[in-house]
């Protein structure tokens, strides 16, 4: 009786489907082009395109398989727990539509019926940019060793002030770059560090040896074009060189590197200020073989009243479980993020649909939890070994970033002296130098 009621309860909880049958033209490719074309078309990360039929059809079982499955397209977020600008999670109704087609055979149906599909100009998501920065020449990665962090220079040219609405980083090899950080310098230094050493580019493992200008923000695996929030703009000043550190892993074989960075201006000045609160810890990275059930924390309490825009989380390979959490002081939790099936390679950067307000005195939490037994498919090491923290991709990290506005503007200052005494703390002078291996 059990099992009949239960199976009952599926089969009326299952989305309606149609009796009509299911085509490309009039089901599909809405389904396609709003949610994985910005991906699959020519010269982005995915494999292959799926901006026709031919590209489709020839794939509709493999497309069934994995959306039934969730794993595409990629959405890490879990629902309910945060909602977010872009969210591309498929619904049951959109799942069953792709099965359904595909166990038909799918049929393509009356091209008359077919959306127009999107346009991607220049290989660029978000259209040409106003300014677009190439590293000079190309950086020559070896073929194995450990991983490289290495800062590059591109002078911008600009000859008045620019606003940055959007930016987006095209690395012209993805198979050995792991990230891009950005930063601007008006004074030169980072000019008389690369002329100080005879490769191109200078080694920058931390930070980039210098007070920058400002910081633009970074790329990571699977991080597409990273827009402003309203009202917020980054500044690059007249005449500022573009510093930009690449960490490079070596692939086994000899490859090279030349990444383009796309800048979209506004003439608006920012109206506010955004910040980072930088939740994570490095001391308590140290998980031991076989460990399935690892948890690091870490929390901040925040001075001033701040609007929550944004979260980047970021860890390495044998992280699973992340959990963002905000105590507001009235004892009311908010959930932040929620991610419980981590992927090294898929990581964005993801803004709230809605800011959330947290007051002063808001508590937020990151709690992280890392399997690093056999059973654990991503982790790289057969049989598992010890894991520290670390900058290369076999070591581990643990951060959560919450980008916030203050409510008021002077409250910026309040809240950066706090943030800096949290950075202080937690890395001293260790984030300039390597971690010493155990």
């Amino acid at each position: 009786m059990f099992f009949v009621r239960f199976l009952l309860a599926a089969v009326l909880t299952m989305p309606p489907i149609s009796a009509a049958p299911v085509t490309f033209s009039r089901d599909i490719a809405p389904i396609l082009y709003n949610h994985c074309a910005s991906c699959h078309h020519e010269g982005e990360v995915a494999p292959f395109p799926l901006m026709t039929y031919q590209d489709a059809a020839k794939r509709a079982k493999l497309i069934a398989a994995v959306t039934v499955r969730r794993f595409m397209p990629p959405w890490k977020p879990v629902h309910g727990f945060g909602k977010f600008i872009g969210e591309r999670r498929l619904t049951d109704a959109q799942i069953a539509l792709i099965q359904k087609w595909a166990s038909e055979g799918a049929p393509e149906g009356d091209p008359a019926q077919l959306p127009p599909p999107p346009h991607f100009p220049d290989g660029w998501r978000l259209g040409k940019p106003d300014l677009v920065l190439t590293m000079p020449r190309p950086f020559n990665v070896p073929p194995d060793g450990d991983d490289i962090y290495q800062c590059f220079i591109i002078p911008t040219g600009l000859t008045q002030e620019r606003y940055i609405r959007a930016m987006e980083f095209r690395p012209s090899n993805r198979r050995v770059v792991h990230h891009a950080v950005l930063f601007t310098d008006t004074t030169g230094a980072a000019r008389r560090k690369d002329a100080a050493t005879p490769e191109e580019g200078y080694h920058c493992f931390g930070t980039i040896g210098f007070f920058a200008t400002s910081a633009l923000g970074g790329f990571a695996p699977g991080t597409g074009p990273i827009t402003e929030p309203p009202g917020v703009a980054a500044v690059i000043h007249r005449g500022a060189d573009l510093v930009v550190q690449l960490h490079f892993h070596p692939t086994g074989k000899p490859e090279q590197e030349q990444s383009s960075f796309g800048f979209y201006f506004t003439d608006k000045p920012p109206e506010k200020g955004l910040m980072d609160i930088p939740l994570g810890t490095r001391h308590a990275i140290d998980i031991p073989p076989g460990d399935s059930h690892y948890v690091v924390t870490d929390h901040f309490t925040v001075p001033v009243d701040v609007d929550a825009v944004g979260i980047i989380p970021h860890a390495h390979y044998i992280c699973r479980d992340m959990r963002g959490i905000a105590e507001l002081p009235d004892g009311t939790k908010k959930w932040l993020i929620w991610i419980k099936d981590w992927d090294f390679n898929w990581q964005e950067q993801y803004h709230y649909a809605v800011p959330i307000r947290l007051p002063a005195s808001t508590i937020v939490k990151m709690e992280f939890t890392y399997d690093n037994s056999a059973a654990n498919p991503h982790n790289p090491n057969a049989p598992p070994k010890r894991v520290l923290w670390g900058p290369s991709t076999t070591d581990e990290m643990a951060g959560l970033h919450i980008e916030v506005v203050p409510v008021r503007m002077a409250d910026m200052h309040e809240l950066g002296q706090a943030l800096w005494g949290k950075i202080m703390r937690e890395v001293g002078g260790e984030f300039y130098r390597l971690p010493a291996r155990k």
